[in-house]
């Protein structure tokens, strides 16, 4: 769990650093080259642009429905990860008889413990890390997500000296500007702490704490960058909060006293 939580604290650094070392003052069009802008940024912009101009030039809503379909996109890959939330909530028994078990702090009794938890992970096929891998998918997606916002002048006219539109508002905002009224921040923010403990199958430290972590460092970042980015991630997770509930029920880790179907480890 410890490593689950480096590694989402590392994207998240990454996804910073990364927004800053390509070119967002240059507006995206089908003329620029590259594999980022060719195939990850211009697809996106352009599918923004289509859907608008088809629902009579909304671009709130173009950014909702391809919210919707990049998590269609992922969705085996989130679905496999909420199963295997699941699977390590039946676990939490036999992990926590391991640890009993194995409770000395020196270094063989933990190396024990870690052998251990690795066969029983094995035994009934549950990676740790399954959780991890729609991370991995998911911030390169955001990340383009992101320059397709702020380099598509019909959002973020102030890309493209020579675009003369108007500025999109949706609801209450400006799409290309950060919410003035922070409500969309305060919705990001609930709704990742909403998704995060529909997800929580341990009482872990590093994981509670990442429960709230994370739901601060997303309404940071959701009150300084354009509301149209922090749109998108309200929609992605009331996506992945329905997407629990349907396949997991609404507390995939709070029935603490239900037995496990594995066989239990020894005790």
């Amino acid at each position: 769990m410890l490593r689950k939580f480096g590694l989402v604290s590392v994207l998240l650094f990454l996804m910073v650093i990364m927004t800053g070392c390509f070119n967002i003052n240059e507006p995206i069009n089908s003329t620029n080259g590259g594999i980022w802008d060719s195939y990850f940024v211009y697809p996106l912009s352009w599918l923004m642009i289509t859907i608008a101009e088809a629902l009579g030039n909304s671009y709130g809503f173009a950014i909702i429905i391809v919210t919707i379909l990049l998590r269609i996109l992922i969705l085996p890959l989130m679905i496999k990860q909420t199963k295997s939330t699941k699977a390590m909530q039946a676990l939490q028994p036999d992990m926590a008889a391991l640890r009993e078990k194995y409770s000395a702090k020196d270094q063989q009794t933990q190396q024990k413990l870690q052998q251990e938890m690795m066969q029983l992970f094995q035994k009934h096929g549950v990676n740790p890390l399954a959780g991890c891998f729609p991370i991995l998918i998911q911030m390169p997606i955001l990340i383009a997500f992101y320059h397709a916002i702020m380099r598509t002048p019909q959002i973020n006219p102030g890309v493209d000296p020579s675009y003369t539109g108007d500025p999109q508002q949706f609801l209450w905002f400006e799409l290309g500007m950060a919410d003035p009224y922070f409500i969309l921040p305060l919705i990001a923010g609930a709704t990742t702490f909403i998704q995060q403990k529909m997800m929580m199958v341990t009482d872990n430290p590093q994981m509670k704490m990442l429960m709230y972590i994370m739901p601060v460092m997303i309404m940071a970042f959701a009150a300084f960058f354009p509301a149209a980015l922090a749109l998108y991630w309200v929609i992605g997770n009331i996506f992945m909060i329905v997407q629990t509930y349907f396949i997991t029920g609404p507390n995939v880790g709070k029935d603490k006293n239900a037995e496990p179907n594995t066989g239990g480890a020894k005790k």
